[in-house]
């Protein structure tokens, strides 16, 4: 697929065309030809549909060329000594594409015993929502065993926020909160993952039904929504909190900077109460993912982290699964499965 026109406003999948086209067979040095198992879209791409993503290390997508993003496949030929017939690689700059002739340096190798043959895990919970989770609540979160913290998580059914969730949990709040929009949701969060209580802010007032979930206020925010949801949290958090800014999913179809103005309310409840609110990025922590990794896919095999997922079949629906994903369509991480 490759992406026809810049997005103003909302993406739709006719912003996106599938085309047929042969990969050639003959391989540089140091190049392989994958197979393509499974694709990632992620919210972060609506950023790349713009002329200008507002993140110096995004580029946008180019006009009529093949989009790219997180992939997962299988190495069927091979020029370079690190990568052999038949590995599992993964690549954050994967081409939206069946076959893809790639670099060596672009693919990481995986393992599939580490997902006990999950192989998609590594776009989601083995992989960089995972690792946003992960590293996003150990290094921004402040959360303490036994300090009788409530966490709330917005975006909390998505494949970062399902994830942040249950991590909060294992690591030690008493309580952890989150919100998502759709009864079904909220379902799955309480009874499938262990979340304490969910709230749809498609019924009723937010404010109110986090009152009721949160007696004791908030002490930890883990906020991939922002707007007018964010503000609510924040309004009924305790002194010396923290929010972990991961990401603004509502605001991705305005034409704002990144991260999106405050209102005047919360940005002064976040000074009079000493919240600290720093944005995070995963990327400026590599040397702590391949640790992240193996923690990751230790909780996943021992149960204590629950994986959700919202499979799509077909090359042809990635931009289908995209505007779907971009609208809350999806529970878990968004995966597209493009071959066996």
């Amino acid at each position: 697929p490759t992406l026809k026109f810049r997005v103003v406003l909302k993406p739709v999948p006719g912003h996106f065309r599938v085309e047929e086209a042969i990969v050639g067979p003959f391989l540089k040095e140091g190049q392989v030809l994958v197979r393509t198992l499974f694709l990632s879209v992620d919210p972060y791409m609506r950023c790349r549909m713009n002329e200008d993503t507002g993140a110096e290390y995004l580029a946008p997508w180019g006009l009529s060329e093949c989009v790219d993003g997180g992939g997962v496949g299988v190495v069927e030929l091979s020029r370079c000594d690190g990568l052999s017939v038949d590995d599992m690689v993964t690549s954050f700059n994967w081409h939206w594409q069946t076959q893809c002739l790639m670099d060596e340096k672009l693919l990481q190798k995986v393992e599939p015993q580490l997902v006990d043959g999950h192989i998609s895990y590594f776009l989601g919970a083995v992989g960089m929502p995972g690792l946003t989770a992960l590293l996003g609540v150990r290094e921004k979160g402040h959360v303490t065993d036994g300090a009788n913290q409530t966490m709330v998580v917005s975006g909390a059914a998505g494949a970062c926020g399902s994830v942040a969730g249950q991590i909060g949990r294992v690591d030690g709040c008493t309580r952890v909160v989150g919100i998502c929009g759709s009864d079904e949701k909220c379902r799955v969060l309480v009874e499938d993952l262990g979340f304490s209580a969910a709230v749809n802010y498609h019924q009723g007032d937010v404010a109110t039904a986090l009152r009721e979930s949160c007696p004791n206020g908030v002490d930890v925010y883990f906020d991939n929504v922002g707007g007018p949801i964010s503000d609510a949290v924040i309004a009924q958090m305790n002194n010396d909190g923290h929010v972990i800014l991961c990401g603004q999913i509502s605001q991705y179809n305005k034409d704002v900077p990144y991260p999106p103005p405050l209102c005047d309310e919360t940005r002064e409840a976040l000074q009079s109460k000493n919240i600290t609110r720093e944005r995070f990025m995963v990327l400026n922590y590599m040397e702590k993912h391949e640790a992240g990794i193996i923690q990751l896919s230790q909780w996943v095999r021992e149960g204590q982290i629950k994986v959700l997922e919202t499979v799509v079949n077909g090359i042809e629906n990635m931009g289908v699964a995209f505007c779907s994903m971009m609208k809350g369509g999806n529970i878990g991480k968004q995966i597209i499965k493009i071959s066996d």
